[in-house]
């Protein structure tokens, strides 16, 4: 399985796997939504430790072919048949396990602390765009 590290701003997202070249039956979801602190630049940048459970669940063929369990409504890995997708007019935005922090408004942080996290992430979000002025400036100045 190829190994991957997308620039990931707080997105929360399923990991969803299609086979080229093989019709498809059925498509398997992995939940890397709910219960799941968010990704972020700088405090909890994507790694690929994260992707371990994903992994085990998606099996060791890297061509998508070992066998699997749908782990229900309670667990992380699901499958879903075409014709479910396509009842919902291809629209994959699928989501069935229960987001804790979404449900118990007692479980989100301090404003302070949420505060102190937006402006961690504008902050960074600055010192990416300082660097795309450079670089064009750069690229430009040739």
């Amino acid at each position: 399985m190829k190994r991957f590290t997308p620039y990931s701003q707080g997105v929360k997202a399923n990991v969803i796997f299609f086979q080229k070249g093989l019709g498809a039956e059925n498509c398997w979801i992995h939940d890397c939504r709910s219960n799941i602190p968010d990704v972020t630049k700088k405090d909890r940048p994507l790694i690929a430790d994260m992707f371990t459970g994903f992994e085990t669940c998606y099996g060791k063929d890297p061509n998508g072919q070992s066998k699997r369990k749908d782990l229900g409504g309670e667990g992380r890995f699901r499958m879903f048949s075409l014709s479910a997708i396509k009842d919902r007019n291809y629209n994959l935005d699928i989501t069935w396990l229960k987001d804790d922090n979404l449900e118990d408004p007692n479980s989100l942080p301090e404003p302070q602390v949420l505060a102190s996290d937006a402006i961690t992430e504008l902050n960074a979000c600055v010192d990416e765009l300082q660097l795309i002025l450079a670089l064009i400036e750069t690229e430009g100045g040739e």
